[in-house]
């Protein structure tokens, strides 16, 4: 599959721009967890490393099939879904990240195509593709709003979206300041919720409330398959300060969106 030659290159939208600098400059400090994910050869997903076999983020029928990573980083998923016989695209908006992902690949003996660009703006032919993934990729630094139709444009009828990102109810709770982790405490409204940003420049992410993310998966031309709430088991543990285990065993921290473009 050749990427389409005809769509002219488009101006970065600010933020994309932004995220684009955050990531190349955060690059290094991922390249390590690339490693370790890299080697696995069962999938574990999120921040508590939940277990493919409870989640399903895969589809078990990926042999075959045209399948693309919506903000790929290191490629690790794209790496997991190569070995189950997939053609495999992954795209990501920082080129750090993706130097990583090579290296990677030819640690692995892995080859599949790489893409250095924005994933609401993807050159590629419509129905290009049958399944589309991105765990904390284009779903989290990508506006819902571009990215989700991009989605449904690159996938046949029938193919299907799967994205991993924070929950709601955690970007509710989740205090400002760098470090500290989330409380039993709402801390902002949950109308209109849509682009954040932090105080140590960290980069703009997007987030919705069920309702939106609904309508907006509906309207772009899906159905809404399932929704997973990820809780992690006890005695899990995450590198990350803003959760602990006991607030991610009482309220989900993550949750799973799993769509199907609708079409014979």
């Amino acid at each position: 599959m050749d990427p389409e030659k005809t769509r002219a290159p488009e101006a970065l939208p600010e933020y994309v721009a932004r995220n684009r600098e955050h990531w190349d400059r955060m690059a290094q400090e991922y390249a390590a967890s690339g490693e370790r994910h890299w080697a696995d050869l069962e999938p574990t997903w999120g921040i508590f490393g939940a277990p493919e076999s409870e989640i399903r983020m895969l589809p078990r029928d990926l042999a075959g099939k045209d399948v693309i990573e919506l903000g790929c980083g290191t490629a690790y998923v794209s790496a997991w879904m190569a070995r189950r016989g997939a053609r495999v695209t992954g795209i990501d908006n920082s080129e750090a990240q993706l130097a990583t992902a090579r290296r990677l690949q030819a640690r692995h003996g892995l080859t599949f195509a790489l893409h250095h660009g924005n994933a609401e703006t993807v050159p590629y032919p419509d129905a290009s593709f049958d399944f589309a993934i991105s765990e904390y990729g284009a779903c989290l630094w990508a506006d819902p709003y571009r990215w989700v139709p991009e989605a449904a444009r690159l996938l046949r009828p029938g193919g299907r979206l799967h994205f991993l990102t924070n929950s709601f109810l955690l970007m509710l709770c989740m205090p400002e300041q760098d470090g500290i982790p989330a409380g039993d405490r709402l801390l902002r409204p949950a109308f209109g919720i849509h682009r954040m940003e932090w105080p140590d420049d960290s980069g703009v992410e997007f987030h919705l409330s069920h309702g939106d993310w609904v309508r907006l998966l509906r309207g772009s031309g899906f159905e809404i398959e399932d929704l997973v709430d990820v809780r992690p088991p006890e005695g899990a543990t995450t590198r990350y300060p803003f959760m602990t285990t006991e607030w991610a065993r009482r309220w989900p921290c993550e949750e799973v969106w799993k769509a199907r473009r609708r079409g014979s």
